[in-house]
C-alpha cells in the first residue's frame, strides 16, 4: 500500500501535522514518516499567467491592445517559490503516493491553493481534503479519521476560481485602460473600487455639510432633569433660538405634573459570539488594529499557539456537533482574570440555546471561540494578548446570563409642554460583569441624547417644583469620517449607499462587498496604493483617490455589482450556478469597462509633481513611495526613468527604535528618522561599530555590507524596472 502525501498552506503548519502523524525525517520541502509524507505551499505556488504569456503584443501597455481577454487561462509557476513547487511536484509524481490530502487552509482560497499545484503538477489520483477549524492536536487527528472525498470541495474550488478570474479580467483590463488613458499608475477593481468610493463618498458629504445650531430645554426638578419633548413630532431639538427662550421664558414658575410613570422589565441577551469582520470592528474599536493586524494576529492565535479556532469565518453561531466540546473550552480558560467567570459558567453548566447555536447559521466554519489547548498568556505578544482577551470575554458572556434591569419612562406636562426622563435599575448584570465598565463597546448608533439618569421614587399626578429652566445650544454635527471599524460595517451592509431597493435587498442578501477574508487585505491594497491614508483612527481620501472615483466607470463604483458576483460566487460553491456563465458574465463587463474608459473625457493632474526634472527626456518627475523608500519616477511611462530618493534599512533609531531610513549619495548619505534624528551614513555606522563590544569584526563586517546591499538592490530594482517598462514600451 502506498504512502499518503500531505499538502499543508505553509511550512509552520505542515510540521505541526507531520509531528502529530509521527511523520519525522526532515528532508528539503518536506517531512516523511512511514505511511505519511507531508510537504508544503509557501501561500501561493501557482497564479494565472501574466498577459503577455498570451501575446507579446500585451507587453506593451496601450490602449489599442485592450480589452485583453483569452479564451482559456493559463497556469504558471510563481519565480519566487519554484524551488518549492518542483520538490511537491516531485513528490505527487512519485508511484509511492497512492493518496492525497488536502491539508490548506479549510475555505475558499486554501482550496484554491491546493487544486492549482495539484492540477499544475498534472497529479490524477485519488484526492482527500482535511477540514478543520482548529489546529490543535486533537483537532488534526480526529480530522483525520474523518477525512472527506475531495469530490465534495470541487464546487468550492470553481467558485475561487471564478472569483480569481473575476479580479483578472476585471483588474487588470480597467488599470490597464485608467493607467494608459491618463499616462498615471492607476488601478482599480471589482472590491477595491466600490470600497474606495464609499470612503470618498463620505468625504464630500463631510465637505458639503453646513452645521446648524439647535437648541434644547431642560427642567430642573429635585434629583433629576425632565426634558422638553414636542408633543406632535416627538423631536426635543428645537432650531429656532427665539423659540427655545420663549419657551424656557413662559415656564418660568410652572409646575411640573407627572403624568405616567411606566416601568418595564427589561432583558438585554448577550451579544453574539464574534465572526472575523466583528472582531475586526472592536479591534479597531478599542485598540486601533487595522482589519489587516486582526487577522494576522488572529492566524497566529489559530496556528502557532492553537488556543482560537479558525479565524475566516463569516458565522456568528455554533454547530450542535461543537457544543459537547464547550465545557472542555471553558475549563481551558480558567486563568488569570478569567477564572472567576469561567468557573461560574462551569458551575452553572451549559444551556445549548437557539440564540448562539444553530446549524442553519454555519456554513463552512463556526464562530471564533477557544479551543481546549492549555494556554499559556505569558507566550502572547501585546496584541494577541489584546485579541485573545476580546474573543475570551465573549465566549464566557455568551454562556453567561442575560443583563436585566428596570427601564422607568417618566412623561410630565409643564404648562400644557410635554417633558420626559429616563432612568434605569439594573436588577442582574448578568453577561456584563465579564467586562468591566469600559471595555464593552456598546452600539455605535446608540443615541446619546437619550441619556439615562438615577430617578426617585415617582407617582401618576405627581406635582413637582421647577426649580430653573435651562436652555441648552448644539450643533448638527457632519457624518463621521470612515475608521477600519466602520468601514467593515459599511463593507458588509452597503446597502445604503444603493437608491434601488430590489438591488438594495440583493445587497444585503449577498453579505455585502467582499468576504470576511478578503475585507483586510483591499482596505490594506488602498492604502498602499495612496489613494487613502490613516489620521489616527480615521480613514481620509487621498487626492489620487478622490480622482480615481471620477474617472472610473459608475458601474464600476457601485457595490451592487460587487455583491451580486458575491452572491453567485457562493452559488457556484453550492452547485446551484454555473461557473462558465458566470466567467462569461465577467468578460462582458470587463471589455464593456475598456470602453468606458476609453471614452471618458475626464482628466488626471498629478498631485505628487515635483520640480526636479528627468535626466532622459527633461519631463517633470513624480515622488512616489517604493517598498523600500521614496523614488522619483518620471511623470512619462513611456520613459520609465526612475531614481532613488531614499531606501529603509535595518538599522534602528536610537531614540524611538524605529528603522532609520538613508537619504543622499555618498559622503552626504544620512540616516534620518520620522521622529526628528539625524546622523550622517558613517558616522552612525562607525558608532555601532564601536558599540558592539564582544562582537566579532566578521559580523560587524555584514551589517555594514547589509545596508549597502539595501541600497543597491533599490538602485537594481529602480534600473531594471525601468528597463522592464521600455522593454514593454518597445
Amino acid at each position: 500500500m502506498g504512502k499518503t502525501l500531505v499538502l499543508a498552506e505553509k511550512p509552520s503548519v505542515g510540521r505541526e501535522i507531520a509531528r502529530v502523524l509521527g511523520a519525522k525525517i526532515k528532508t528539503e520541502g518536506a517531512i516523511k514518516g512511514d505511511k505519511y509524507i507531508v510537504t508544503w505551499a509557501l501561500g501561493h505556488l501557482i497564479t494565472l499567467a501574466d498577459p503577455e504569456h498570451y501575446d507579446v503584443k500585451y507587453k506593451k501597455w496601450a490602449l489599442d491592445t485592450l480589452p485583453m481577454l483569452p479564451d482559456k487561462t493559463k497556469l504558471v509557476v510563481m519565480r519566487e517559490t519554484a524551488k518549492q513547487f518542483k520538490i511537491v511536484k516531485s513528490l505527487l509524481d512519485s508511484p509511492d503516493i497512492s493518496e492525497v490530502v488536502i491539508a490548506t487552509d479549510a475555505g475558499r482560497e486554501g482550496e484554491l491553493v491546493a487544486r492549482w499545484i495539484i492540477n499544475k503538477a498534472g497529479y490524477r489520483g485519488r484526492i482527500s481534503r482535511l477540514w478543520i477549524s482548529s489546529q490543535t492536536d486533537r483537532a488534526i487527528r480526529e480530522g483525520f479519521t474523518k477525512l472527506k472525498p475531495g469530490e465534495e470541495y470541487l464546487n468550492l474550488y470553481k467558485s475561487a476560481e471564478c472569483r480569481a478570474l473575476a479580479d483578472w479580467y476585471v483588474g487588470l483590463n480597467v488599470t490597464r485602460a485608467l493607467t494608459c488613458k491618463y499616462n498615471a499608475q492607476l488601478s482599480a477593481g471589482r472590491v477595491q473600487t466600490p470600497t474606495l468610493a464609499m470612503i470618498v463618498a463620505r468625504e464630500r458629504e463631510i465637505e458639503s455639510f453646513v452645521p446648524k445650531e439647535f437648541y434644547t430645554v431642560e427642567a430642573l426638578v429635585p434629583g433629576f432633569s425632565l426634558t422638553y419633548r414636542d408633543k406632535k413630532t416627538g423631536q426635543q431639538r428645537i432650531f429656532d433660538k427665539e423659540r427655545a427662550n420663549s419657551l424656557a421664558y413662559k415656564l418660568k414658575g410652572e409646575k411640573a405634573k407627572i403624568v405616567t410613570v411606566k416601568k418595564d422589565k427589561r432583558r438585554t441577551p448577550p451579544p453574539l459570539l464574534y465572526d472575523l469582520t466583528e472582531l475586526q470592528r472592536d479591534a479597531n474599536r478599542k485598540y486601533g488594529m487595522s482589519a489587516k493586524d486582526t487577522l494576522n494576529t488572529m492566524q497566529r492565535l489559530y496556528e502557532t499557539y492553537k488556543y482560537l479556532t479558525y479565524p475566516r469565518t463569516d458565522s456568528r453561531y455554533l454547530s450542535r456537533d461543537i457544543v459537547p466540546t464547550l465545557k472542555e473550552r471553558v475549563a481551558s480558560v480558567m486563568l488569570g482574570e478569567y477564572e472567576k467567570h469561567a468557573k461560574a459558567v462551569y458551575k452553572k453548566g451549559i444551556t445549548a440555546s437557539k440564540r448562539f447555536v444553530d446549524d442553519s447559521k454555519v456554513s463552512d466554519h463556526h464562530a471564533i471561540i477557544p479551543t481546549e489547548e492549555n494556554v499559556n498568556l505569558n507566550v502572547l505578544n501585546a496584541d494577541e494578548r489584546r485579541i485573545y482577551d476580546l474573543v475570551i470575554k465573549r465566549f464566557l458572556a455568551v454562556l453567561s446570563e442575560d443583563y436585566e434591569y428596570l427601564q422607568t419612562t417618566v412623561e410630565a406636562d409643564i404648562a400644557g409642554e410635554g417633558f420626559y426622563a429616563k432612568g434605569r435599575i439594573v436588577e442582574s448584570i448578568g453577561w456584563k460583569a465579564v467586562y468591566d465598565s469600559t471595555a464593552f463597546i456598546e452600539d455605535e448608533e446608540e443615541d446619546l441624547e437619550e441619556s439615562e439618569q438615577t430617578l426617585p421614587v415617582l407617582n401618576s399626578g405627581q406635582v413637582l417644583e421647577v426649580k430653573d429652566f435651562k436652555v441648552k445650544t448644539g450643533k448638527t454635527s457632519p457624518p463621521s469620517r470612515y475608521t477600519e471599524a466602520t468601514l467593515l460595517t459599511a463593507m458588509e451592509h452597503p446597502g445604503k449607499f444603493i437608491e434601488n431597493t430590489e438591488l438594495r435587498d440583493i445587497v444585503d442578501t449577498a453579505g455585502g462587498i467582499g468576504t470576511p477574508a478578503t475585507r483586510a487585505d483591499i482596505i490594506e491594497k488602498l492604502f498602499t496604493s495612496s489613494y487613502i491614508e490613516r489620521r489616527g483612527k480615521s480613514i481620509v481620501p487621498l487626492s489620487k483617490g478622490i480622482q480615481l472615483i471620477d474617472l472610473v466607470p459608475g458601474d464600476l463604483k457601485s457595490p451592487a455589482l460587487t455583491a451580486q458576483w458575491e452572491q453567485k460566487l457562493l452559488a457556484i460553491s453550492k452547485g446551484s450556478a454555473d461557473p462558465k456563465k458566470f466567467v462569461d458574465e465577467i468578460k462582458k463587463y470587463a471589455s464593456k469597462l475598456v470602453s468606458d474608459v476609453i471614452a471618458s473625457s475626464a482628466a488626471y493632474r498629478h498631485d505628487n509633481l515635483t520640480k526636479t526634472r528627468c535626466p532622459v527626456c527633461d519631463k517633470f518627475m513624480l515622488e512616489v513611495n517604493g517598498k523600500k523608500g521614496k523614488l522619483l519616477v518620471c511623470e512619462d511611462r513611456e520613459c520609465g526613468y526612475r531614481q532613488s530618493l531614499s531606501y529603509l534599512t535595518n538599522a534602528r533609531c536610537p531614540t524611538c527604535h524605529k528603522k532609520l531610513e538613508v537619504f543622499g549619495e555618498g559622503e552626504k548619505k544620512i540616516y534620518i528618522c520620522k521622529c526628528g534624528f539625524r546622523e550622517k551614513f558613517d558616522v552612525f555606522n562607525k558608532r555601532m561599530s564601536e558599540n558592539r563590544a564582544g562582537t566579532s569584526k566578521r559580523e560587524v563586517e555584514r551589517y555594514l555590507e547589509k545596508q549597502e546591499r539595501e541600497k543597491n538592490e533599490n538602485t537594481a530594482f529602480a534600473e531594471a524596472w525601468a528597463r522592464a517598462l521600455k522593454e514593454h514600451d518597445g
